[in-house]
């Protein structure tokens, strides 16, 4: 029995090393390969598309709701002590700060990153990516960079989209709900905000976009097993999207605000 949990262990760890190593030569490679010409203009456009502007849909809902969501919790405790008129602010440098980067980046890890693994996934287990590399195309560069610069640029951009949907959120909820002022909710909401609270909170979806990628494309490109080996990887694919990103989240915030206050 702890023969078998320590040889599980090893195994796990093992495994977890070799996946982060692989991880990280693939994140090496298509950084250099992102300025080496030719530059994919076309592709870049159509990953970009595919990772902002289709995605606009679901961040549009998810992050209004959790605007709602909060805005009617903080209520909840703000009534009792006659402090309404801090919500706005509460729920600015939460969505700014935090609930609108990490939630929009995992709507898009779910949504973008399973997409990107299952049609790289299909085109292992089809031997198309070896096609490429018979054509002397680099899988890399020509699969890879264009979603890695995608996804960078756009979850930026995505994210500030989610604290603007999240923001108007609250502020219906406020306005409509709890009659504060139009006035006074963007007065107090804009107040409290600093430069640095946006910085932050864009800085580091820079971050979550390369994870995003990254770790799709090397599921996908290591796919084994047919069809249901595409799905293995899927799930593979989001869950550690999902774990890294997170992580990556504590990290910034340690560093932004208890490191380098």
């Amino acid at each position: 029995m702890i023969n078998n949990f320590f040889i599980t262990l090893g195994r796990r760890t093992l495994s977890f090393f070799s996946f982060m190593g692989g991880l990280a030569n693939l994140a090496f490679q298509s950084i250099y390969l992102s300025f080496t010409p030719p530059f994919q203009k076309d592709r870049i456009f159509e990953q970009a598309k595919k990772a902002g502007f289709d995605s606009l849909p679901i961040v549009s809902l998810v992050s209004l709701f959790i605007g709602f969501i909060f805005a009617l919790q903080t209520a909840y405790f703000m009534q009792r002590i006659g402090s309404e008129i801090y919500i706005a602010s509460m729920v600015a440098l939460s969505l700014v700060r935090e609930l609108g980067p990490v939630i929009t980046a995992l709507v898009v890890a779910g949504r973008v990153g399973a997409a990107i693994t299952a049609e790289l996934g299909s085109m292992q287990v089809t031997e198309q990516i070896d096609a490429l590399e018979t054509f002397a195309v680099n899988p890399i560069k020509y699969l890879i960079v264009p979603r890695f610069i995608a996804l960078s640029i756009m979850l930026p951009l995505l994210t500030l989209y989610s604290d603007a949907i999240g923001i108007l959120g609250s502020y219906l909820i406020c306005v409509f709900k709890l009659g504060i002022s139009s006035s006074m909710y963007l007065h107090v909401t804009f107040d409290s905000l600093l430069f640095k609270d946006l910085f932050t909170g864009l800085f580091k979806t820079i971050f979550f976009g390369m994870i995003i990628a990254f770790v799709s494309c090397h599921e996908g490109f290591n796919v084994e097993g047919g069809a249901e080996g595409v799905g293995r990887a899927t799930t593979r694919s989001v869950v550690m999207s999902f774990i890294l990103i997170i992580t990556a989240d504590c990290f910034f915030t340690a560093l932004f605000y208890f490191i380098f206050p």
